[in-house]
């Protein structure tokens, strides 16, 4: 079978995946709740390519009980258990898993009930899906020697050394005949190494150190398994197991990755010097690609990152890195999402040492470092990836249609095999162990929690979409040993967030409450928001009412990474918001020498307002793409054909940020500000905020957090004086956030050494009111002195 390359955009699918309205617990007093027969409303991706307009329509509600699922528990079993089972014994087992025994019921879940009284309904489910993951769980410590050993599996699976200096072989080929392994160090005998076959598809192979001592392969040097598959054809595959890949340097023509053996000698291996720091409590992330990260038409380094870009995040106040695009994927242009070789860092970047001095350095700065893992699929490529890896569709894989995702032409994991779980368990912990990484971003995980992959389906809310035969239990189990996995081992450091646009309930509630264990899950609904009302909406127009709807509108109790643009709004055929807002005069205007033209102010004004409203009301942890934070203009572009393999639009350009002569200083100036803020006051980890003010009139909202209180101002014209703003603590307050403030790009029209006293009458439903002057288009926070 041929490499396949395609890349299809993955807004295309999410554009099929419709945003759903959740429906918070009644009485939390700062919600809108929604009602229960309210329309569903979500707002399509528009960068879809394939999709130009997805289909929005509304299930039909149902009024009675929830549909009951049969208590079955898929066939998780390990082949150890499978080969000494009698029939009895499946029987037995599959009543023990669906949930009936006591044990299977989550410990835990009258807190998940009590925080979400919808959930009731679906109790005898919710349990049903604890008990297929605690009989996984019971079956790992049987058969395994628990998690602890089981997700370390890269020590006895790929190729390895001994202590003696021999290299210890294993890979799982169910579908083989015969397993060689050959390469450089053979002189490529394609049949002098054989693997002997052991039981339940796993073969091994020893080969003795040499005559002096030393390791038989060479580090650096290429290797490749020779298989022989079921039809007597001879194929060469890459071990899924490899810890590095590169394309041949010597071949211009040829982009066919090669399997490295990858065992420095000491003095050229890596040493960590930083410990990891603690989780952060309000998590500010800066999500950043490490090839696009120069302003040169190139591909950059984990050294350049490293030297050039870490201190970047630190001076701006972040206190994560979210890196995309790190496990090897042959094709630049899919942003990392089609893997190839799941242990290996990409090759494209440097060398797997380079990236340990990146994440080490970060560590050093107090900055956590979390990776995009995609585990909701797989590139479909042969030679180099892991698909058809024993000759079969199936090894890893779903079979025929079941098996390939329609919109991302990439094949589909098969999570009830034993051997995938081993797989991608142990891909998490490599990476936790080998490079010290904190945390994962789970990519797809809509697509991972239906069978229907989220594609053309509009959640509208209503509970039974959740808890029906749609729902993948397979997938689901997975998630939750996985977050079971990486908090039990690493409880003081792991953060886990799920990209799901569906609204899954009890999604980032913990493992033992009967929830899928997310630390976090992304606000996808916001950035839509924000560019429908660029995009569509004057800013006359513009809802308050709606704009705090989107921004508040989470699950209780759940927390939520908010953003107003992402990677996904920098791809190809949409814009950043800098770009939205003043568009082609950010090729004339940004420089401090020319005029300031009126979309020019709107742009710099609007783009802070923005910003600090999600960041402040959005959710539990803020995230920003890289760049965005100075405005960077147009979009993101990879080499490919389309574009005669330029680099133009594939580059950071933080130069534009760096001049002084240039307005991004000012927005770049605004977001370390926002950030440091934060970091002072701690609205992220706070509890929810408190609206009080969402005006239609005046386009103002006034809303309290972490003891702040927040004012903006989104009118094109008015400013107010003494404009009467509700306060729940009566005192003295003092501006500490003023996005008019000249440093920012503003008219600073507001002292900065002002003082606010409150006044003992109520307003708003707070006890207190203070009046304020609050211009057009400004947002201004407030600290009560002492």
């Amino acid at each position: 079978m041929q490499q396949n390359n395609a890349h299809v955009s993955r807004n295309s699918a999410r554009s099929a995946q419709r945003r759903v309205d959740f429906k918070p617990r009644r009485s939390a007093p700062f919600r809108t709740v929604p009602l229960r027969s309210a329309p569903f409303r979500t707002v399509p991706r528009r960068s879809a390519p394939l999709l130009k307009e997805a289909v929005n329509f509304r299930q039909k509600k149902s009024a009675s009980s929830p549909a009951r699922l049969p208590h079955y528990c898929p066939s998780f079993s390990p082949p150890q258990r499978q080969a000494v089972m009698t029939e009895n014994d499946h029987n037995n087992n599959e009543m023990e898993a669906g949930g009936d025994n006591s044990s299977d019921v989550p410990p835990d879940l009258d807190k998940l009930l009590e925080m979400d009284g919808y959930l009731r309904l679906h109790e005898k489910e919710i349990s049903r899906r604890y008990g297929c993951f605690n009989a996984v769980l019971k079956d790992i410590n049987t058969y395994e020697g628990g998690m602890e050993q089981f997700s370390r599996s890269y020590e006895q699976y790929g190729i390895n050394v001994a202590a003696d200096g021999s290299v210890v072989c294993r890979e799982w080929a169910p579908g083989a005949v015969e397993v060689y392994l050959t390469g450089d160090f053979n002189g490529w005998n394609k049949t002098q190494h054989a693997f002997k076959q052991g039981s339940f598809g796993k073969w091994d192979l020893i080969i003795p150190p040499n005559g002096d001592g030393n390791i038989p392969i060479a580090h650096g040097s290429i290797v490749k398994l020779n298989i022989k598959t079921k039809s007597g054809q001879f194929v060469e595959r890459i071990s899924p197991w490899i810890r590095y890949a590169i394309r041949p340097k010597n071949d211009p023509k040829n982009f066919t990755y090669d399997g490295i053996f990858w065992h420095p000698p000491p003095k050229e291996q890596y040493i960590f010097k930083h410990a990891r720091p603690k989780r952060p409590e309000g998590l500010r992330i800066y999500e950043a690609h490490v090839g696009i990260s120069s302003h040169e038409g190139k591909i950059a380094s984990y050294n350049h990152f490293t030297d050039n870009v870490l201190p970047r995040i630190k001076r701006q106040g972040y206190n994560a890195v979210q890196l995309m695009a790190i496990m090897e994927h042959v094709y630049y242009a899919s942003f990392g999402y089609q893997v190839t070789n799941f242990f290996a860092v990409s090759s494209r970047y440097g060398t797997p040492e380079e990236f340990k001095r990146l994440v080490d350095t970060a560590h050093g700065m107090g900055i956590s470092v979390l990776l995009d893992v995609v585990h909701s699929h797989a590139s479909k490529n042969v030679l180099d990836g892991i698909n058809e890896f024993d000759g079969t569709n199936t090894c890893f894989f779903h079979d025929a249609g079941k098996g390939v995702h329609s919109l991302w032409d990439s094949r589909l994991f098969d999570y009830s095999k034993w051997e995938v779980l081993r797989f991608l368990l142990s891909d998490l912990r490599w990476f936790i162990e080998e490079y010290k990484v904190d945390g994962y971003r789970f990519d797809g995980v809509t697509s991972m929690l239906y069978h229907s992959h989220g594609i053309g389906h509009g959640f509208s809310g209503d509970y039974n979409e959740y808890f029906g035969l749609n729902t993948d239990t397979d997938s689901l189990v997975y998630m939750m040993l996985a977050n079971h996995m990486l908090h039990s081992l690493y409880p003081d450091v792991m953060i886990t967030i799920a990209e799901d646009v569906s609204g899954m309930p009890a999604l980032c509630r913990p493992v033992s409450e009967g929830g899928q264990g997310f630390d976090y899950r992304l606000g996808m609904a916001i950035p839509d928001k924000w560019i429908e009302y660029l995009k569509d909406t004057r800013d006359e127009d513009w809802k308050m009412g709606d704009l705090v709807h989107t921004l508040t509108n989470r699950r209780y109790g759940e927390r939520t990474i908010a953003y107003a643009e992402s990677h996904d709004q920098a791809l190809v055929g949409d814009k950043s918001l800098a770009f939205w807002l003043m568009d082609k005069e950010m090729y004339t205007h940004m420089s401090c020498l020319t005029e300031m033209t009126g979309i020019i102010d709107r742009g710099l004004a609007l783009h802070k307002l923005i910003r600090l409203l999600t960041h402040a009301l959005g959710g539990e942890g803020w995230l920003n793409f890289i760049g965005n934070e100075f405005g960077h203009p147009e979009w993101l572009d990879f080499p490919r054909v389309g574009n005669q393999e330029s680099f133009h639009y594939c580059r950071r350009q933080f130069n534009l940020s760096d001049d002084e002569l240039l307005r991004y200083k000012f927005l770049n100036n605004f977001d370390g500000a926002m950030n440091k803020a934060d970091e002072t006051y701690h609205w992220l980890s706070a509890d929810p905020a408190w609206v009080s003010t969402k005006h239609e009139g005046d386009k103002v909202i006034v809303f309290e957090r972490a003891g702040l209180v927040f004012v903006f101002n989104f009118h094109t014209f008015k400013s107010f004086s003494d404009y009467k703003v509700g306060v729940e603590v009566s005192g003295k307050y003092k501006i500490v956030l003023d996005s008019d403030r000249e440093e920012f790009g503003g008219h600073k029209r507001v002292s900065p050494d002002s003082e606010f006293f409150t006044f003992n009458e109520g307003y708003n439903g707070r006890r207190n009111h203070m009046c304020v002057y609050i211009p057009c288009r400004v947002a201004l926070v407030f600290a009560k002195v002492g």
